[in-house]
Parts: structure tokens; C-alpha cells; sequence
């Protein structure tokens, strides 16, 4: 009966991925918005020159890595389609993920399903990869490293963090939170670690303080909190965390490198540089592309276009060193403040905090009704709203810039207030048992 729900779940979601797929050949035909992504015209034309033995770069505006390109290239000569079906299966690849490390903490069938639902019904992402964006892959890999570390493979997890982060940039922002999960008293080399696993009463221990009621209002907390972890720096020099540093180094320098032998500068420029100071005038849902649409014939200096990673180098430092233990956790609040303070945000990059969510349903007190409801209802109102001026701009040409960018602080200020809101209801457990404390308890 557990079985044939989650087939029954999988089987269903792929039918619905089935429908859009060929329902989206039918609009982009027929109507004036087309359904299909432009990326998928762009990884579809740079997979067409890989196959033809010349640079994917020279597709004007491909820029990501040359993997991509080449995973398509059967778009040129089997059927255009290929692409989405690839992207598809990765989609429904992550619910099975998720669905395999929610068992792993003994999540009870009812709330495992109900929790994969989130991922396999959400409108916001079987419409990603049905659309050809690549992101369902990204989603995978990352899943795949948590389902590693949970089964001790440490090597494993450390091959699939460096490619993800060739294949895109953005997981590097994972880093520091994995390496300080390695710690010597909850996880060794070639041994699969204890895991907190799910209870009714899921309560952190009184020496786990949850950091969600203390730590996110009082600055002085977490001055303290950062001191303290950098007075520990020099502790955390372990054989894990040196293998995992080395050996995901290692898969990412070997692509990078592979790559750059083939492709010289142009490789490195855009598929990784590029992103460091991508500065784009079009609209999107970031609130800074009003500025840049604006003094983007000026041209931006490199301080001036580094100078927008501060908000997120501030936030990142303390979700990463107040929720780490908490990994899943920890992952998804990095991802949510990471797309919020963006130079650019479009609809793709919501996919990647919504991997994330079904790990951390289990482990809220939140109730659907009405508190979960009002998030959810906030969160896609603002997207509407903002989706309005944009439809108004770009297809009818009307001036509404400053509507737009207003909708877009309204669009910042309501992924902000759902992130705390999901962090005050949050029960803090970390992801690993720490066999320090745990010997101890049984000396006592």
C-alpha cells in the first residue's frame, strides 16, 4: 500500500509533465505567449553546435557549462523535444529524492507523501522543466549530495558537490554550511552517521538551543554567536572536511580545466565570470534592475558590481552559523535570502529554494490554515502583481517601469516576511546525532 501510493504519485505527476510537454508545442504554434522557455532555444542552438564539433559559446547568450549543451545535443538529431524529457525525468527524480530522505529520518508515509506533493503538484515547478530549463537537474544533484552525507559517503557527496558547482555556480553558497555539518563528533569517513529522525514531540534537546526564537532579532546573539564559531575555526581542521574540500576541488577544477582546454577564455568568461558581475537591463523581479536599466549605458565599474553581494554576504554568514546543524534547513534559508538579494531573479530560480521546502515540512508547526495559507497567498499575490506590470510592459509597451520596480520591493519585502515566519515556526534538529553527547548520556 506504501508503495502504490508513492507509484501512484510519481505516475500521476509524470502524466501531468506528459500533458504540458505536448501541450506546450500546441502554444507556442498557436498563441501569442510562447510556452516554451527561451533558454531551451538557447541550450538547443548551442547543442547544435557541439554537434557539429564547434564552441556552444557561440550561441550568443549561452552561458552555462558546456555539460549542458552536451546532454542535449540528441535535440539535433532525434527530436527537439529530447531536452524536456531529460528535464522532466530529473524533476521526478527530485521527488523520489526527496521522498528516499524523508524515510531516511522516519517521516510517517502520510506526511512523506503530502510533503513530496509540494514538489510533484506545484505548479512552479513542473512547469520549469516542461519548459526546458535545466534547473530539475540542478535540484537532483543537490538532493543527492544531502542523501550521500546521510549515508556517510563522503567522497561520493564531495564528486556530485564539485560538478554541481561547475555545472551551476550558485551551490557554492552550500559550502560552508556542509563543511561545518562534517563535525568530528557527528560524522566520519566510510560510516554512516546517526540521524535525527522525526518524533511527534520533536523537541531540540535542551543543550541544542534553537537558534530560531533567540538569534534572529538580537544582534548582540549574534555577535556572540560569530565569535564564538571563530574562536572554534581552529578546531575544525578534520580529515572529513579536508577530503570534501579536496576532492570536490579537485571535480570542480578538472571540468573547469577540461573545459578550458577546449574553449579557451570564452568558457571561463561565461559560464563563470560572467555571473560574478552579470549586470541585466531587462525586468525582472530583482530590485535592482531599475537602477540598472537605468545607468546601464553608463557602464558599471567591477566595485559597483560587486558592491550588490553585500546584502547577501551579510545574511549568508548568519543563517549559515545560526542553522547549519539543521542542514536541510540551514540549505533552504540560504537559497530563499540567496534569490531574494539577486541582481536578477527570474521564475527558474524559485525551483531551487522549492527542493528544499518538502525537507523541512516535517519539522514545522505552522498549520496550512491560516497561517501556511497566508503565506502562500502572499507569496504568489506579489508574484502576480509583479507579473501584471511586466505583461504590461513587454507586450503591450505601456511606461510602467516605476510600477514595476515598486512591485518588485513588494515582491522582496514578501519573500522576506514568509522566511521568518517559516523560521519561527520552525522545530531546530539537527540533521546528525552528536555521538560526543550521545556517550556521554550513556556514561551518566
Amino acid at each position: 500500500m506504501t508503495s502504490m501510493s508513492m507509484c501512484f504519485l510519481m505516475g500521476s505527476s509524470a502524466l501531468v509533465r506528459l500533458f504540458l510537454i505536448l501541450y506546450g508545442q500546441w502554444q507556442d504554434t498557436h498563441m501569442e505567449v510562447r510556452y516554451t522557455d527561451i533558454d531551451y532555444i538557447v541550450f538547443s542552438d548551442a547543442a547544435s553546435l557541439m554537434a557539429s564539433n564547434s564552441s556552444p559559446f557561440g550561441r550568443t547568450t549561452y552561458r552555462y557549462s558546456p555539460l549542458l549543451a552536451f546532454l542535449l545535443i540528441p535535440n539535433s538529431f532525434l527530436h527537439p523535444l529530447w531536452g524536456k524529457f531529460i528535464f522532466s525525468v530529473a524533476d521526478l527524480l527530485v521527488g523520489y529524492l526527496l521522498y528516499s530522505i524523508l524515510k531516511m529520518r522516519a517521516v510517517p508515509e502520510r506526511l512523506c507523501l503530502y510533503s513530496v506533493v509540494a514538489w510533484l503538484f506545484n505548479p512552479f515547478t513542473f512547469t520549469i522543466g516542461t519548459r526546458g530549463n535545466c534547473e530539475p537537474i540542478v535540484c537532483a544533484m543537490i538532493l543527492w549530495i544531502i542523501m550521500c552525507l546521510m549515508n556517510g559517503n563522503l567522497k561520493q557527496a564531495a564528486f556530485w558537490y564539485g560538478l554541481v558547482v561547475h555545472f551551476r555556480i550558485y551551490p557554492i553558497i552550500y559550502s560552508l554550511s556542509i563543511v561545518l555539518t562534517l563535525d568530528a563528533h557527528n560524522f566520519r569517513a566510510n560510516q554512516k552517521p546517526l540521524l535525527h529522525s522525526w518524533s511527534y514531540d520533536n523537541k531540540p534537546n535542551i543543550s541544542e538551543k534553537s537558534p530560531t526564537r533567540e538569534t534572529i532579532s538580537l544582534w548582540n546573539a549574534y555577535r556572540n554567536l560569530v565569535t564564538d564559531r571563530c574562536v572554534r575555526i581552529r578546531q575544525m581542521i578534520t580529515k572529513e572536511r579536508i577530503i570534501f574540500g579536496l576532492f570536490s576541488c579537485t571535480v570542480f577544477c578538472f571540468w573547469t580545466g577540461l573545459f578550458y582546454y577546449l574553449y579557451g577564455w570564452e568558457f571561463l568568461n561565461e559560464a563563470l565570470l560572467y555571473h560574478l558581475t552579470r549586470t541585466d537591463p531587462r525586468h525582472n523581479f530583482s530590485i535592482y534592475f531599475y537602477d540598472i536599466y537605468l545607468r546601464h549605458e553608463h557602464g558599471f565599474s567591477l566595485v559597483e558590481r560587486l558592491l550588490s553581494f553585500l546584502p547577501q554576504l551579510m545574511v549568508q554568514p548568519f543563517l549559515v552559523f545560526s542553522f547549519a546543524g539543521d542542514l536541510p534547513f540551514c540549505l533552504f534559508l540560504q537559497t530563499v535570502a540567496f534569490v531574494a538579494f539577486n541582481k536578477v531573479i527570474t521564475a527558474q530560480y524559485f525551483v531551487w529554494f522549492f527542493c528544499l521546502l518538502p525537507l523541512i515540512l516535517p519539522w514545522t508547526t505552522m498549520k496550512l490554515r491560516w497561517t501556511g495559507l497566508l503565506c502562500i497567498c502572499l507569496w504568489v499575490a506579489a508574484q502576480i502583481h509583479w507579473l501584471m506590470w511586466g505583461y504590461l510592459l513587454e507586450f503591450k509597451g505601456m511606461n510602467v517601469f516605476i510600477e514595476l520596480w515598486l512591485a518588485s520591493i513588494f515582491f522582496l519585502a514578501a519573500n522576506t516576511w514568509v522566511m521568518v515566519v517559516i523560521m519561527k515556526h520552525h522545530k531546530f534538529l539537527p540533521l546528525f546525532v552528536d555521538s560526543k553527547s550521545t556517550a556521554e548520556k550513556k556514561i551518566d
